[in-house]
Order: structure tokens, then sequence, then C-alpha cells
């Protein structure tokens, strides 16, 4: 049997040699180029997406120096000899507090602890940064590669992420699935590696990734685009649903539409959030398009658990989730709250909140609606 050294030297070399012949031309491109087909549409597409593509990797590089000398500045305040910074705690708070003031999101305690872990992890990032083989990581996935421990499987994530192009979907999948410890224990890598570029191909596909990144909107100081969280059926259910709650005068007043919410895994978003001033409570919708499942129901409750310790102030009630399910065959609303609050929901809450049947009835008014005018077009073509 080989040892594991063989077995990672092996990985090392295999990886290299089919990263050199796979890597996308596009990959060290420093100008906008095409190759040209013939199509004019095809060509233009393929010089749009080139330019983003560019733009959107040198504004990656600027996040990645900045959070890792932000990182790095903070350490010098707020690290004690053994480099923790519990004895910082108060003074990073501060310091988040006065950023989120003056900047906005992207600074609060948890983002900036994060900073610090990773000038820590990655003191040689400036060479990262200018791989010879592939492309530059984004500082998304850095935030995933801080996820594993091991400084061995950290490093042949971050070398086989540059070279192979992993998306931060391919990164986090592999990360999550403990990609790098089964090709260690396994006598014959090639099925592994085979069912994950299987599994990975839709998410390697997907040219617009780097365009829906929620951070680097944020980072810019711009609106992220909904467009590419919802469909156009989930849109037209969603903007009836606010209006309809809007409309019922018990006391809703809107504050977010497909608000992010981050957690150290995965980005998510939240379809609607309001503030009812008369229970004084946040109440957060989620619109699922498949039957409700028990991971739907934990997501939000996950969504609930944020809010109450981001949000929630102390004078504020519990806050209220509401899933509403748009199934083909039957549309349904549950509503969710986290144990220990269910008395105050059914004595209190459900005063001011749309009954389960209302909320069914607005669904299927807009399917139907929806559905309708699908037709119209097609006869139209």
């Amino acid at each position: 049997m080989k040892s594991e050294k063989e077995k990672m030297e092996r990985m090392r070399t295999k990886s290299g040699k089919q990263n050199l012949d796979s890597l996308s031309p596009k990959s060290n491109l420093t100008m906008v180029s095409y190759q040209e087909t013939g199509d004019l549409f095809v060509d233009t597409c393929e010089i749009v997406e080139s330019a983003q593509s560019i733009a959107y990797s040198a504004v990656d590089i600027i996040l990645v120096q900045r959070n890792w000398l932000l990182g790095k500045r903070i350490a010098l305040d707020c690290l004690d000899e053994d480099g923790k910074a519990d004895y910082g705690k108060k003074t990073i708070k501060k310091l988040s507090s006065g950023l989120k003031e003056k900047y906005g999101k992207g600074f609060d305690f948890s983002s900036l602890y994060k900073y610090v872990k990773f000038y820590q992890t990655f003191p040689k990032i400036l060479d990262s940064l200018r791989p010879k083989f592939g492309r530059p990581l984004s500082w998304t996935h850095y935030r995933i590669l801080l996820q594993e421990t091991s400084s061995e499987a950290r490093a042949w994530y971050e070398k086989e992420a540059q070279e192979q192009a992993w998306s931060v979907r391919t990164l986090q999948r592999n990360v999550s699935s403990q990609y790098y410890y089964r090709m260690l224990m396994s006598q014959n890598t090639e099925p592994v590696e085979s069912e994950m570029k299987e599994v990975v191909a839709p998410y390697q596909a997907d040219k617009l990734e780097f365009i829906k990144n929620p951070v680097i909107a944020e980072f810019l100081g711009l609106s992220f685009n909904t467009d590419f969280t919802e469909t156009e059926l989930e849109q037209r259910i969603i903007t009836h649903i606010q209006k309809f709650l809007m409309e019922m005068g018990k006391g809703y007043a809107f504050v977010a539409r497909q608000q992010h919410i981050r957690t150290e895994k995965e980005d998510y978003y939240i379809d609607l959030v309001f503030y009812n001033y008369i229970l004084k409570c946040f109440v957060l919708i989620d619109l699922k398009t498949s039957k409700i499942t028990h991971q739907d129901v934990g997501q939000m409750d996950m969504y609930i658990r944020m809010y109450d310790e981001m949000k929630k102030n102390e004078d504020d009630n519990p806050t209220l989730g509401i899933i509403l399910c748009s199934d083909t065959d039957e549309d349904i609303a549950k509503y969710s709250v986290l144990h220990g609050h269910e008395q105050l929901f059914a004595s209190k809450y459900k005063t001011y909140l749309p009954s389960e049947e209302q909320l069914r009835e607005e669904i299927e008014i807009q399917k139907h609606f929806y559905y309708l005018q699908k037709k119209e077009q097609e006869v139209e073509i």
C-alpha cells in the first residue's frame, strides 16, 4: 500500500498536468478579446462577458488585498502574544461600529474577526495573487478555505481551485464533501474525481457567477441585482404579496426584498422582510416553488434566529417567519416560530397576520394571471 505522502504527491502531480491542459485561455487575460465565430450576437456576447470577467476579477483581487491589510492592521492592536484576539474584542467591536456608520455593510464584528484570521492563515497572500498557473482566487474563495482546519488540506484546495479555475460553489461543495480526504484515501482516485466533475459541472458552466456575487456589489456600494435570484413567476407572486400585506392596514412597514443573509458556508436571500409596529416584531417571508421540506423549515428557523440576534431590539417581540409554497398541485402557507414562542404566536400574532387561506388565495390569483399572460404571449408569437 502506498503511503499518504506518496498519494498526496500523486494527487499534486496529476492535478498539475490536467490543469495545464484544461486552463481556459481567458484565465490569464489582461485585455478584452474574443474568438470570431461569424455570428454577430455570439461574438458581441463574448466581448461583453470577457470584459465583465476581467473587471470583476480585478475587483476581487483588490478586495482580497483590502481584507488582508485590514486583518494585518487590526492584528497589530488586538492580538495578544499567542495570536488570539479575545482581549481585543472590545476594540474590534468599537472599530466595527465606526466603520459600519461610515461605510455600511461588510464591517460587522464577525467580518473584521474573519479578516484577522485571513491575515493569520495566509501570511504570504501576495504570492497567491500572482499564481504561476490558473487565476487568482476571490475573497469568497478564501472565506471558504478558512472553513478547513487542516493546513495541508487547505493548501491543496487553494492550489486546485486556482489551477482548475473552480467556481465558488465548486470549492464549497468540495470542502463540504471532504473531497481532499476522499482523494487521499482512495487507491484509485479517478472515480472520485469523475464524480466530482459531474456534480459541479453546472456550477462551472455558470459564466455569470461572478456577477451574482453579493460581496462584489457590497464592496462597490451597489445594490445587488435580485433578478438573478428570482424567476419571473416568483417575482410576480412576491411583488403582489408585498402589496397585499401593505394594503392590509395592520401595521406592516416594508424593510427589504431579497435581503442577503450570509453564513459560514452559504449566501441566502430572504424574499421579503417587514416590521410590524403593532406587534413590534420582524416578519420574514420566503417563497418556495416546490413542496415545503423539513430543510425549508430549518432554514427559516435559521433566518429567525439570525434576525433575533442581529436586528431585534430588547423591547421587540420574537421574529416570525412565513413560508409560502407555490407548488403546481397545492399552494400553502406555513408559519414558523422558534420553540418557546408558540403560545405568544397563538395568542397574539394571529390577530394581525393574514390567514393561511388569504395567502393561499393571493398566490393562486397571481399564478392564474401569470399563466394567462403567458398563453396570450404565446398566441401573439
